[in-house]
């Protein structure tokens, strides 16, 4: 019995003594509450699985040496085979000064609360910043993988060291990205990462989705995505000089041109002040010219005239004296009662706009001073609106801006990402500063029409006979206008391009219908000066023009009531615009009547004009324009209701465009057939505006973005520099239109310059 002892010693030993002979294991999880040190607990790049539960938590440690100016990333991933959703694998990550956490399987919530399963989910864990001192320094990583599930949850952890983390200047570098397992970069520098995050849908970036299910459902949907992502340095401070200074130069040039040409200009008159001709005169101060049309009136179509003599209102003058012509001293429209002395009939109005064949004279017959100030109205008027309508849009673009700056959310500005060179606080310089030739170029017109105005009142002041009595009636308040809103086209197509976006896309595009409309305004008072639209009518069109433009764009995609609305709106209009431009204002309904009589009229009206006279209409050359204009109109109508456009405010544009140019090439082609001239400078302007207009319109059709669709979906049309590494498309375009504007102004100006010589009564209205 005394071996007992020893044996019973033995037996207690044996179990220390195996454990102690047993080699170690590293790997192996420890349990929760263990009083063992957890520090050197696992390695990299090796798989651990394991089984946790309600009552089992194991904890992971990894350790690494960094080296003093490197920068190390590791990546876990944690796969779990478990599709229970209420008892998920919690994982935990512990960093020195990080902590990251989530769950396995991993749902994503989706449209129409669609839930996507993922079981495979990996992280980048924050990683250690460089740092200068001179040895190495030790990082420690804890791993925690827990889970409530009462019956236990199978998982597979593994932890790797990225080998490929930075990023090199215009190296390419290929990886894949899924929603449950992003990508995390670092650019070396002045360090920034760079994240890549994948959407369970193409939903969130402008594609499409369909649910036929009501229920909610869960899927298990792996996808993944191949990317390649380039950095790439930006351009140098000198393409930035470089490209200022072509900007100023490119538009310095038109002063230089204009400076050049008025030299001229003074040059031919000393001349001709030598010479003393300044046309073929025949003594009484009346010039010799042609009288084409009047050669080929029929007989009896004068009826309604002023006989042509020397003592006709308009054209009265006497030569030795020097005195003013006899005109209006009202600036109102007066509406007088029926006449019926033959002296009164002579001077009403109704009688002289209503002649088969009108003339200048005819209708210039007001007080030119009333005339004057009434188009100024135009000047002063649209400085108002451009100083209430700009203030509010630079606050707006300034607070845009900041919230870019502070948030880095790309996704509020629509730019061209792949040309968007930033200045200062601006993200997209390069389209701010090709709106610099609207600026120049508007105050460069301002110019030229300021010093036609100075020569103009100078004439007059020196009873010049040509000034008063000769030529289209110099009215030049429509043409400051036209100046004031060339600028403020550059300023709010600036501040647009600011942060382009859904929300200020009208900033300019309301001042492109301005500029529009003041031209047809123009061209129609140049031989209409007594009966053109007050200002303020002008302006409220346009204010109507521009609500129904935002009415379109935020109902004109698919709401077919809408373009039923507008197709009427517009036909109606054009009907009624027609009517008093036929009519020269001059048609009108009485509102007092009660009775079917209005409606007579209306019928007897149409009866004489179109069906009794449908051989030939009273007036040929302004029914010819008015059919072609109410056809291309009402083809806009008809084209807007069956494919209602998606941009609806260049829709818009375009109506107001080929109006426009409808009106112009009507105005040229009469004029030619008046046998009248065009000078030089007008036919270059005139054949420089086509040209330009025509490159113009290519770079703007180059789609570079777009507000319409999603941000990813306008990423997929922006497009390199292609004018000194600086300029896109969209820039050639800024500085393209704005010259085609300039040149436009110009026809709009110099157009009548050969009527200069000719006497008002001589010189046909159309």
């Amino acid at each position: 019995m005394r071996g007992c002892p020893r044996l019973a010693l033995l037996c207690a030993l044996l179990p220390w003594l195996l454990r102690a002979a047993a080699p170690p294991r590293p790997a192996q999880p420890l349990a929760r509450g263990d009083p063992r040190d957890p520090a050197r607990g696992a390695d990299f790049d090796r798989v651990y699985s394991g089984v946790v539960s309600l009552s089992t938590e194991n904890i992971y440690s990894f350790n690494y040496t960094s080296q003093p100016g490197q920068v190390n990333a590791v990546r876990v991933y944690v796969n779990s085979s478990s599709e229970n959703l209420d008892y998920p694998v919690l994982v935990v990550v512990r960093q020195q000064k990080a902590v990251l956490s989530w769950q396995v399987p991993l749902l994503f919530q989706g449209l129409y609360q669609r839930s996507y399963n993922y079981q495979e989910v990996s992280r980048t864990l924050c990683p250690s910043e460089a740092t200068n001192e001179t040895g190495p320094l030790e990082q420690l990583i804890f791993v925690d993988v827990a889970s409530m599930a009462p019956l236990g949850a199978q998982y597979k952890l593994l932890v790797t060291k990225i080998q490929h983390f930075q990023l090199q200047t215009n190296v390419a570098f290929h990886f894949t990205a899924s929603p449950s397992q992003p990508q995390k970069k670092d650019f070396p520098g002045e360090q920034f990462f760079v994240v890549f995050v994948i959407k369970p849908e193409d939903y969130a970036c402008g594609g499409s989705f369909f649910i036929q299910e009501k229920e909610n459902q869960t899927w298990n949907l792996q996808r993944a995505k191949n990317l390649k992502v380039t950095i790439v340095p930006s351009i140098k401070e000198t393409i930035y000089v470089k490209s200022i200074l072509l900007s100023f130069l490119i538009f310095f040039s038109f002063y230089l041109g204009c400076l050049l040409i008025a030299f001229v200009h003074y040059i031919r008159f000393q001349r001709k002040s030598i010479d003393g001709s300044f046309g073929s005169s025949d003594g009484s101060g009346n010039m010799a010219v042609s009288h084409p049309i009047a050669a080929s009136t029929p007989e009896g179509s004068n009826y309604g005239a002023i006989e042509e003599s020397s003592s006709s209102p308009g054209r009265q003058m006497s030569s030795s004296d020097g005195g003013q012509p006899c005109q209006s001293d009202t600036d109102s429209s007066v509406e007088e009662s029926d006449f019926d002395t033959m002296p009164d009939i002579e001077s009403d109005k109704n009688i002289i706009r209503t002649k088969m064949f009108l003339y200048l004279s005819d209708l210039s017959r007001k007080d030119r001073r009333i005339v004057s100030k009434k188009y100024k109205i135009y000047f002063w008027n649209i400085i108002t609106i451009a100083v209430f309508y700009a203030l509010p849009v630079i606050q707006l673009v300034i607070t845009y801006q900041t919230v870019v700056n502070v948030t880095g959310n790309q996704d509020i500005c629509y730019y061209n990402f792949l040309c968007a060179h930033p200045l200062g606080v601006l993200s997209a310089f390069n389209n701010i500063l090709s709106n610099l030739g609207h600026v120049l170029l508007g105050f460069l017109f301002l110019l030229i029409v300021l010093r036609r105005d100075i020569l103009h009142r100078r004439a007059l002041e020196a009873k010049d006979i040509f000034a008063m009595d000769y030529g289209i009636p110099k009215h030049f308040g429509v043409f400051y206008a036209m100046g004031i809103a060339l600028m403020m086209e550059g300023v709010l197509s600036a501040c647009y391009h600011v942060c382009p976006n859904y929300s200020n896309f009208q900033f300019d595009t309301s001042f492109m219908y301005m500029i529009a409309g003041l031209c047809m305004l123009k061209l129609y008072q140049t031989r209409h000066p007594d009966i053109n639209a007050s200002a303020y009518a002008a302006y409220a069109s346009f204010a109507v023009v521009i609500t129904l433009t935002v009415l379109g764009v935020v109902f004109g995609k698919n709401d077919l009531w809408f373009w039923i609305i507008f197709s009427a709106i517009h036909i109606l209009a054009s009907l009624a615009l027609s009517t008093q431009i036929y009519y020269m204002g001059r048609f009108k309904i009485d509102v007092s009547d009660t009775d079917l009589g209005i409606f007579r009229r209306a019928a007897m009206v149409f009866y004489t004009d179109f069906v009794q006279q449908c051989s030939r209409p009273l007036y040929t050359d302004r029914m010819v324009l008015l059919i072609v204009g109410n056809l291309v109109n009402w083809s806009f109508a008809l084209f807007g209701l069956i494919y209602r456009p998606r941009d609806f405010a260049s829709y818009m544009l375009g109506i107001f465009i080929c109006n426009l140019l409808l009106y112009l090439a009507f105005y040229i082609i009469m004029k030619l057939r008046s046998s009248e001239k065009l000078l030089p400078i007008p036919l270059f302007c005139i054949v420089a505006t086509a040209v330009v207009w025509a490159s113009a319109l290519y770079f703007f059709f180059q789609n570079l973005s777009s507000w319409e669709g999603t941000p990813a979906e306008s990423r997929e049309k922006n497009r390199e520099c292609i004018l000194l590494d600086f300029f896109d498309d969209h820039d050639i375009w800024h500085f393209l239109s704005a010259t085609a504007l300039f040149f436009s102004f110009l026809v709009l100006l110099t157009l009548d310059d050969d009527l200069d010589v000719v006497r008002r009564d001589q010189i046909p209205v159309f």
